[in-house]
């Protein structure tokens, strides 16, 4: 894909227009938050991700589940974790106690 080059005037408030096929192709509508990056003399302006970018990105729970069954799976995971993290340090002690054992 070869650069297209565009030109914008700057207003006395410091403003420009962004071209309107740089607009559609960014996606950009009004209000939207831009993001300009400013590196080595050059200037790159992309838009701002908006929630709705990222609705729907992950599936839905199949089969769906109340949100009671949620939280009880979100409970189990936690014990999960913690006796993982009770498991990891008893394996420390051990190996310290060993290691003391030795000198």
């Amino acid at each position: 894909m070869q650069a297209r080059e565009f030109h914008s005037r700057v207003s006395p408030k410091g403003q420009i227009t962004l071209p309107a096929e740089i607009r559609r192709k960014l996606d950009i509508k009004p209000k939207d938050v831009v993001v300009i990056d400013f590196e080595k003399q050059a200037v790159r302006i992309r838009r701002k991700a908006r929630i709705q970018d990222f609705y729907q990105s992950v599936p839905a729970l199949d089969p769906p589940r109340t949100w009671e069954e949620v939280e009880e799976i979100v409970e189990e995971e936690i014990a999960q974790d913690a006796a993982g993290v009770e498991e990891m340090i008893e394996e420390e002690i051990a190996q310290d106690a060993a290691g003391k054992d030795l000198q």
